[in-house]
This record gives C-alpha cells, structure tokens and sequence, in this order.
C-alpha cells in the first residue's frame, strides 16, 4: 500500500492537526463553463460537493474559495462560510493558497498545525471517508507531511485516458510525478496490454496542505511542467516539495467534460447519492 510520507525534519507531530476544508471554485471553465453550477440528481454540482465535505467528521469547517460574488452568495444561503478571491488564480490551490491566513482563522490552528484540504468543486460524489483519512495520515505520520494526496489502483480502461490523471509512485509510496499520459511506458509492449505488466496507479484529486506550505506556495518558481501538463501538483514537485500517498477504494468522479457531466448525472439518477 502506498504510504509514502512527503515529509521534511523540521516539524514533528506533537498534537492532532486542526483541519478544514476549502472548495476553490469558479463560474468560468475553459473545458465545461458554469460546470460548478450544473443540475446533478436535483441539486448544483457545487452544493452537492459543499453537502458532502460537510458530512466529514474531521474538519472544522467547509469554507468555499470563489472569484464570483454570486458562488459565494449562494454557499451562504445553503449554509456555508465563503472568501472571496482574486479572479486571477490560475488553479485551485493557488485559489486556496490566497487566503490561506483566514482558513487558518477557521481551523483555529497556526500556520504548522493547520492542515488543510483542498477538494475541488467538481467532484459531486467526493466520499467524506476520503477526507477523514486525509486528517488521520496526517495525525498519524511523523514528522507531518508537508502535503498528502490519495491514490487508487486504475483499471486498464483509464489508463490512456488524458482525463485520468495517473500518479507515478516510489516504493516509500512518494509521488514521483503526476501525468495525463500514461506512466510508466511499457517499452515494446502494445499499449493496450501496458497494465498486465505495470500497475497504474490514478489519483484522487484532493490534497491536504500544511498550511506553512500554502502560504509559501506564491514564492515557488514558475513549473514548466505544471504548465505543460495543467496540472498544479507538479508545481510542487519541480520546486522539491514532496507529496506523500495513501491508497483509497475506487476513484471519485471529477467533471471536466460534457460527457462527464452526463455520467455524473446517470449516477445520481440510479441511486440516492447526497
């Protein structure tokens, strides 16, 4: 099982971290616009996304990180606390990242015994259990990790699936890199028949953050990579930042396209999903 710690030797865990949750979200999407707002089993998208953290038993709060006053209106009419960020956020943890001082605020903690968890607003059947594991790795590692992130074993129809994001793991279970393609490459072999000699491992797109490692998140360099591959974890990596894993059941439906939209509806309409 993957158990990697992503860690540095500085902080040793001598209490239990506070946590909270933040949902960065915004109106505007390249790929699905006003996805976050998309009817799925009679609900938005969002609030169902906000409704499920909030069964979490762990975290202190469930906060909504949004560039758009009318989200952030909304949120508070169903209940939940919302910041108002810039519009010029160019992911979701850089969103997270902005107001980084005032989650701390909720979570009652300090910059070192704040964990954070960033669970993206598209994810309309994110499993609460996920999140509380997120909090228990992290009271259970010593020192605490700097970020974690939770992985599960792929199926051979996701892996060349460039909206899977695979996760390339060091025998510790460290996060090596993050990839829409396929990795490892299986030299010589037809790439249909890769996942009987390798295993690929997808990732479940929710990291817990020591809060210090959000704040220090607008001083890390530029990423080529993230930049290539859109996706902000490698952000991380390239400036040496370790990202520790630990391995959950099955995957958690994120909606990027259309055709994500629909499956996420046919779920919601086979069965009561809340």
């Amino acid at each position: 099982m993957p158990s990697g710690s992503g860690i540095d030797a500085e902080f040793s865990m001598t209490s239990s971290l506070a946590s909270v949750v933040a949902v960065p979200a915004r109106l505007q999407s390249s790929r699905l616009p006003n996805k976050v707002m998309a009817v799925i089993g009679g609900l938005p998208m969002l609030q169902r996304v906000l409704l499920r953290c909030a069964k979490a038993t762990t975290p202190r709060g469930v906060v909504l990180c949004t560039d758009s006053d009318q989200l952030a209106d909304l949120a508070r009419v169903w209940g939940f606390q919302a910041l108002l960020t810039s519009p010029s956020c160019d992911s979701g943890s850089e969103r997270i990242a902005s107001v980084a001082e005032a989650l701390i605020d909720v979570a009652g903690g300090t910059a070192e015994t704040t964990l954070i968890i960033n669970v993206q607003g598209d994810q309309p059947f994110i499993n609460p259990a996920v999140i509380d594991a997120m909090a228990a790795e992290f009271n259970r590692r010593t020192p605490t990790p700097e970020v974690l992130t939770p992985v599960y074993r792929m199926g051979a129809d996701k892996v060349h699936n460039p909206n899977v994001v695979k996760t390339l793991l060091a025998a510790d279970g460290r996060a090596l890199y993050f990839s829409r393609s396929a990795v490892p490459h299986v030299r010589g072999v037809d790439p249909e028949k890769w996942h009987q000699h390798a295993t690929y491992w997808g990732h479940v797109g929710i990291y817990g953050y020591r809060a210090d490692v959000l704040q220090r998140w607008n001083a890390l360099p530029y990423s080529p990579l993230e930049n290539t591959e859109k996706l902000e974890q490698l952000r991380l990596i390239e400036a040496g930042i370790g990202i520790g894993t630990y391995r959950v059941e099955g995957e958690s439906l994120s909606v990027d396209t259309a055709e994500q939209l629909e499956q996420a509806r046919a779920i919601a309409a086979a069965k009561e999903v809340t």
